[in-house]
């Protein structure tokens, strides 16, 4: 069942900070050839349609492909590259932030804040140097492992879940507190996990994953992890993905049930949005690109969140983590 934006919602999202934690634009932009300005009807984000969101802040992945392990850093490198040139050819709408700062001086002038982050640790080549480099690039947050072994861990794809961090995996989550870059447990082993919230002095967010009390599959997180993240100071991004939100012909209701069973594990203060928008085919009826993003203030409204829980959920969560983790 869609939902009805009344002018209430409406009025709710436009004053609301609205941020998604995760989509794979730049694979698909690359891979297709399509400009991040065009307004082709392709894939579920460009900037036309962001505008028609209220998106205020998008992270931007650099996702690693499996195809790609052997030459992961050239692959992340050509992603940046594509990002740092999209940046430059449409500086009027968006902006590449590399700060709480950065993001507030965006969203003042009216531009779209593009955050940069990488999906696949292997992008380090093993060396704590070309994290630094990824750093000064301006990438901001990095997804520790894909479904994936590398040289940071285990992830929920090798059916190892006792499997976690090796030793340069816990060099890797100290080096980026230090730097001041979020660490992504999405996609990590559940040992993996564990071993950073042991590790980890700042918040840690999960970018794109849902509940697995909801849907029992190894990509969403327990009821415990969620308890732990949240306990932590971090946020979950939940993510539209079929596969990750159960049942048959996924709706915006079921995106909404995942959101909601985080508030009644972890609080209000530990979910956000991490869409997934052009890292898969399918998405839930009423969500169908980044355009669509009001439903969910809707829906919420609809089950009766006030407007201060939903202003948590759309964004200010996530800025919250941000402001304390980011120098």
């Amino acid at each position: 069942m869609e939902k009805i934006i009344n002018k209430k919602a409406e009025a709710l999202h436009n004053e609301s900070i609205v941020l998604d934690t995760h989509c794979d634009a730049l694979t698909a932009m690359l891979d297709e050839g399509r400009p991040l300005a065009g307004c082709s009807g392709l894939g579920h984000i460009d900037l036309p349609r962001l505008k028609v969101g209220k998106v205020n802040v998008q992270f931007f992945a650099a996702f690693i492909a499996p195809e790609y392990k052997n030459v992961a850093t050239k692959r992340a490198l050509e992603l940046i590259d594509l990002f740092h040139r999209e940046m430059e050819n449409n500086n009027d709408v968006i902006s590449h932030v590399k700060s709480i700062g950065e993001i507030d001086q965006a969203i003042m002038s009216g531009k779209i804040a593009a955050f940069l982050s990488i999906e696949g640790g292997e992008a380090l080549a093993g060396s704590l140097g070309v994290l630094r480099v990824f750093y000064r690039l301006g990438v901001r947050s990095i997804t520790l492992t894909w479904n994936g072994r590398n040289e940071l861990g285990t992830g929920v794809g090798e059916d190892c879940p006792e499997e976690g961090l090796t030793e340069f995996g816990t060099a890797v989550v100290e080096e980026m507190n230090e730097l001041g870059l979020l660490v992504d447990v999405s996609h990590l082993s559940e040992q993996g996990f564990w071993d950073v919230i042991k590790t980890s002095r700042q918040p840690v967010i999960a970018s794109h994953s849902n509940c697995r009390a909801l849907c029992d599959h190894p990509r969403n997180l327990t009821d415990e992890q969620i308890k732990a993240l949240a306990g932590h100071g971090g946020v979950m991004g939940v993510t539209f993905v079929p596969d990750f939100l159960g049942g048959e012909n996924p709706s915006v209701d079921d995106v909404l049930d995942h959101i909601e069973h985080v508030i009644a594990v972890g609080g209000p203060d530990c979910v956000g949005i991490g869409s997934d928008f052009d890292g898969t085919e399918e998405l839930p009826a009423g969500l169908v690109d980044c355009s669509c993003l009001p439903v969910i203030t809707a829906g919420l409204l609809e089950r009766g969140y006030n407007e201060f829980v939903i202003k948590k959920v759309l964004g200010g969560n996530f800025i919250r983590v941000i402001r304390q983790v980011i120098k």
